[in-house]
């Protein structure tokens, strides 16, 4: 019975199943990537990350010691020679399984176990990533000296931009006086030209045909009036006038009849 046998027996004995993982433990370490079972990729994690976390300490009685689980001189001399050296400042977590799927022929679950610090593409990514600065709304607060040299540093810069501002003004005087001097009539004529533009544009528009029959009409009409009004007294007074004078006395050379 399995009472209280946390680990996997992978359906092997303790012999087949110590062999079965040394083996696999050796070629992990001479070729860094084996593609196996999720299940003894897991196994296989337990057993190796101990002799790795020992091969930190180049001696010989932990070479006995990893050579005792392995059994293969040439798997110990590359974990001792280059592993140690890549996974020195690793406080573990030495090796990394990726699923790969199920296998064809029983439906298995598939993986690869390899270790973390041969993954070349994996690293680029992380350090790119590194790299990239994010900004957070709640960061740390700065120190009073750190705002202090910031300050000092804008004020520093703000002070050489306005000192080249007046020294490329000072050079630039001399020049934009003469160039004033000789554009002044130029601009003289110009401004008289845009002011009777304006005078032209400012003058009320003429009225139109319409308009001007419209208020010619009754112009018209009243001189009619006006012009009655002073032809009918005069008719009157010359009927007046007519009444007044006497006929004319007939000539005393006819005879009456």
């Amino acid at each position: 019975m399995r009472h209280r046998k946390s680990f996997n027996h992978l359906g092997r004995k303790k012999a087949h199943r110590e062999a079965m993982l040394a083996n696999m433990a050796a070629s992990l370490v001479l070729h860094k990537r084996i593609t196996t079972t999720t299940a003894k990729a897991k196994a296989l994690r337990m057993y190796v990350e101990p002799l790795i976390t020992k091969a930190k300490d180049d001696s010989t009685h932990s070479r006995r010691l990893v050579f005792k689980h392995l059994q293969n001189k040439e798997a110990v001399t590359e974990l001792f020679r280059e592993v140690s050296g890549k996974i020195a400042d690793r406080p573990g977590g030495y090796t990394r399984i990726l699923k790969t799927g199920h296998r064809l022929g029983d439906n298995a679950d598939m993986c690869i176990i390899e270790l973390v610090d041969y993954n070349e593409n994996l690293l680029a990514a992380k350090s790119e990533t590194k790299a990239k600065s994010t900004r957070r709304r709640r960061g740390s607060k700065k120190t009073t000296t750190q705002v202090t040299e910031q300050v000092e540093a804008t004020e520093e810069v703000e002070t050489e931009e306005v000192e080249t501002k007046d020294e490329v003004k000072v050079e630039e005087t001399p020049a934009t006086e003469d160039v004033k001097a000789e554009k002044a009539p130029v601009v003289e004529e110009k401004v008289e030209e845009v002011k009777e533009t304006a005078k032209k544009e400012t003058k009320p528009a003429s009225l139109s045909a319409d308009k001007k029959e419209k208020t010619e009409k009754p112009v018209k009409a009243k001189k009619e009036e006006v012009k009655k009004a002073d032809k009918v007294p005069a008719k009157e007074e010359k009927k007046e006038e007519d009444k007044g004078e006497e006929k004319p006395a007939r000539p005393t050379g006819e005879k009456e009849e």
